[in-house]
């Protein structure tokens, strides 16, 4: 007998449930109330939103499950003086790796850095690092001399020079850009034509392909990829 009334109970709750409560739902739906209060729209929409958050962030580069930053160097710059790692500690800089008497792809980096920096030359957040790969030849005053040539003026611009050893092990370690002596290399010298981003920490960055993976770095001989850079920098700046 008790589990008759039970069954009569339970039965008198759903019709109350459907009586009262299913209306205000079928409301809530009719007035879009669902889509702006519902706790799992609510989710829904933040999750959009970090989605667009992420596709506008720059990528960290990640290696061994640690984001990549730039190790500690020390050299010397176009006015003898020192520079390490820490003089661009909340800075914006892009890294490249040069000689002077290179003959083929240097040149062209250097004109399209120099586009770059004239961008921001008003920004004292912003520095350029430029490592002599050649430094035997390219001594301070060499460089000096270069950075002559190509109007560099920009207190934040330092063209590097130092031991030879160290600076490869920067560029192949620290960077990850490929650099060696090769006798039958023009100028006896391989190296890419790429600049790397790096951010106020140190931690080199990149804007992200369309399958949401980092570029890593930026061709400094391509427009499209300078066009870029621009923009990226300017996200880091703000």
């Amino acid at each position: 007998m008790k589990r008759k009334y039970s069954y009569i109970g339970l039965a008198v709750i759903i019709l109350v449930f459907g009586v009262i409560v299913i209306p205000k739902i079928v409301e809530r739906f009719a007035n879009n109330e669902i889509v702006e209060n519902d706790r799992l729209s609510s989710s829904k929409s933040i999750g959009q939103e970090s989605d667009q958050k992420n596709k506008d962030e720059l990528a960290y580069i990640i290696l061994h499950g640690e984001k990549k930053q730039v190790p500690a160097f020390k050299f010397v710059d176009q006015h003898k003086d020192t520079i390490t790692n820490k003089s661009y500690k909340g800075k914006v800089y892009l890294a490249e790796f040069f000689f002077t008497t290179c003959p083929t792809i240097c040149p062209v980096m250097n004109e399209n850095m120099t586009k770059i920096e004239e961008h921001f030359s008003e920004r004292p957040n912003f520095g350029i690092a430029s490592f002599s790969i050649n430094p035997s030849y390219d001594t301070p005053e060499v460089l000096k001399e270069y950075a002559k040539k190509y109007d560099i003026k920009n207190p934040n611009w330092h063209l590097l020079t130092g031991d030879q050893n160290e600076i490869f092990e920067l560029a192949n370690s620290g960077f990850n850009f490929y650099v060696a002596s090769n006798p039958k290399a023009e100028g006896n010298f391989q190296h890419s034509g790429y600049f790397a981003l790096v951010d106020q920490e140190g931690f080199i960055r990149s804007r992200k392909d369309k399958f949401g993976n980092p570029i890593i770095f930026y061709n400094g001989l391509e427009e499209d990829d300078l066009a870029m850079l621009k923009e990226d920098i300017k996200k880091l700046l703000k």
